[in-house]
């Protein structure tokens, strides 16, 4: 019974509403707030070629399909907004933001103050083509992202376009550095070990006046990392993990180490006894065909009932 009552608890602690919104109720008009606006994979839900139940459903009816892992920054006292990644679904994340914020920009105010990249996965920067003339012909968007990052768009079409026509500017990170967005907003770049065939992989920490968050989207395994997953856990309040696979059936038909993630089942498996982890996960990046991505499924119930979370598009919190 004890067990039951903690695992309970637990279960509570992750799915608890923390002070934040829903797309019937916006966030607020002060503070600096971390909007998700996506918890897919790169290929997104509905998943091209899928024609399994996990995808046709999706087509049928389009409130159970996901949109690319992505997260929003906000600080509505400075009047600015940021992105983390530029994702194949940026038009309708952005009109996401603006249906919580309540604040609609056009031209010839760039749609969003800045975007931090993590890395050159198409699910991560492919959206920086509706920054070109072909759409909306945004004007010098700062753009941040490691070195290599921002050398893989200088040295391709059409990324390289973009910086030319100074449609964004590309602003180097330094690793392990703090930098400032506004005065109450900042944000670290932490390296990550992931497939790193044309740039590197960072994860970012997030920190405003009172609450900080991890957001790391890819990482090929938490023991190739030079840090202890439940070391950085302890320095943030919320913290979102890849939750690519649930595990290793996930991908029928294709070698699943040609796509190395950490399966959920082993991330919670390391965590769940760890207090530090408490009510703080939820995982994003999901794959189409895992099966936690499905809220009603016995595989997120048993999520849930582990301590930790699915995150959910659409929900915000205050930092």
């Amino acid at each position: 019974m004890e067990e039951f009552l903690s695992k309970l608890l637990l279960a509570l602690l992750a799915a608890a509403a923390v002070p934040g919104c829903s797309p019937e109720r916006p966030i607020g008009p002060s503070g600096v707030w971390a909007v998700v606006l996506g918890v897919a994979q790169d290929g997104g839900h509905p998943h091209l070629g899928c024609h399994r139940p996990c995808c046709e459903s999706a087509r049928r009816d389009s409130r159970l399909a996901h949109r690319v892992a992505c997260l929003a920054l906000v600080d509505r006292d400075a009047g600015k907004r940021f992105l983390i990644d530029a994702t194949p679904d940026m038009v309708d994340q952005i009109a996401l933001l603006e249906r919580l914020s309540g604040e609609r920009r056009g031209r010839p105010r760039n749609p969003v103050d800045g975007i931090l990249l993590t890395h050159a996965h198409i699910g991560h920067y492919t959206g920086l083509m509706y920054l070109g003339r072909e759409s909306m012909a945004a004007q010098r968007l700062p753009v941040s992202g490691t070195a290599r990052m921002l050398e893989f768009l200088a040295g391709n079409g059409p990324w390289s376009l973009l910086i030319s026509s100074r449609h964004i500017e590309p602003l180097v990170v330094p690793a392990d550095v703090e930098q400032w967005l506004t005065p109450a907003l900042r944000f670290t770049a932490v390296p990550v070990p992931h497939r790193d065939e044309y740039s590197d992989t960072v994860a970012y920490v997030i920190r405003g006046p009172d609450k900080a968050l991890l957001w790391l989207p890819d990482i090929d395994a938490w023991d190739r990392w030079d840090r202890r997953i439940e070391s950085v856990l302890e320095e943030v309040d919320l913290a979102f993990v890849d939750g690519t696979f649930l595990d290793g059936s996930n991908l029928p038909g294709r070698p699943i180490g040609e796509v190395p993630h950490p399966f959920m089942a082993d991330t919670m498996k390391r965590l769940e006894r760890a207090a530090v982890a408490r009510g703080k996960v939820r995982f994003i990046h999901l794959n189409h065909s895992n099966h936690a991505l499905d809220p009603g499924s016995k595989a997120a119930r048993e999520v849930a009932a582990r301590g930790f979370a699915v995150a959910t598009e659409g929900a915000c919190w205050r930092l």
